[in-house]
C-alpha cells in the first residue's frame, strides 16, 4: 500500500485547521537542514539552539495570523528566515565565529555515510574536520555561499535571493571559494612530497 507524502502546502493547510500534528510532520521534514545552516553560520551550539526556535516561532505566527504567501517552497522562505536571523546575528556581533565541533554536536554526523571499517571512518573524519577547517578559513561571503549551496542545499538563484545578490555574484563567490578551498588543500598536499 502506497503512502501519499502530504507536500508543505498541504500540511500547513491541516495546521491551520487545527491539526498539531501535520506543523510537527513540517518541522521534522526541514529542521536538520535549517538547524545546520543556523550552527554553520553561527558555530555556537546554544545560541543556534535559540535561533533555530526563533526560526519556528516566527514560521508559527506568519502562518497563524495568515501571512504566509504560498507562492515560492515553505523550505526556501524558512531558510530566508533562518538566514535572515544569522545576518542580524553576525551584525550584532561584527565578529567571524570559528566552527569548532563539541562533543555533543558535529555537523558532519548529520551527514549520511555507508558503514565504513574503522580506517575509513579515521580517514573521513580526519578529511572532514580539515575540510570544515577549510570552508572555516575562507571570507565570509564565500563561506557563505558553500554554507547555503552544499549544507542547506540551495539553488544559486535560491542564494542569489536570499543574500539579495545577483547570480552572477553568488556564482563568483562560489568560484572564489573553491579555487581557495583547491589551494589551501594543495598547499597541504605540497607539504606531503
Amino acid at each position: 500500500m502506497l503512502v501519499a507524502i502530504e507536500s508543505d502546502q498541504e500540511l500547513i493547510l491541516q495546521y491551520l485547521n487545527g491539526d498539531e500534528k501535520s506543523f510537527e510532520t513540517l518541522l521534522n521534514r526541514h529542521k536538520n537542514k535549517i538547524y545546520t545552516s543556523i550552527y554553520l553560520f553561527v558555530k555556537d551550539r546554544d545560541l543556534a539552539d535559540d535561533m533555530f526556535q526563533e526560526v519556528f516561532i516566527k514560521i508559527i505566527d506568519t502562518i497563524r495570523k495568515g501571512r504566509y504567501n504560498h507562492e515560492g517552497k515553505f523550505s526556501q522562505w524558512a531558510m530566508r528566515i533562518a538566514y535572515n536571523l544569522c545576518v542580524d546575528q553576525f551584525r550584532r556581533n561584527k565578529r567571524v565565529p570559528t566552527l569548532t565541533p563539541t562533543d555533543e554536536f558535529d555537523v558532519m554526523d548529520i551527514v549520511p555515510a555507508d558503514e565504513k571499517n574503522m580506517e575509513e571512518e579515521i580517514i573521513m573524519s580526519q578529511t572532514h574536520s580539515k575540510l570544515r577547517k577549510y570552508v572555516d578559513s575562507l571570507p565570509f561571503e564565500q563561506r557563505e555561499v558553500v554554507i547555503l549551496r552544499h549544507f542547506a542545499d540551495l539553488s544559486f538563484k535560491e542564494i542569489s535571493q536570499l543574500t539579495r545578490v545577483s547570480i552572477n555574484t553568488s556564482l563568483g563567490r562560489m568560484r572564489y571559494a573553491l579555487i581557495h578551498l583547491r589551494k589551501m588543500m594543495e598547499g597541504v598536499e605540497a607539504g606531503f612530497n
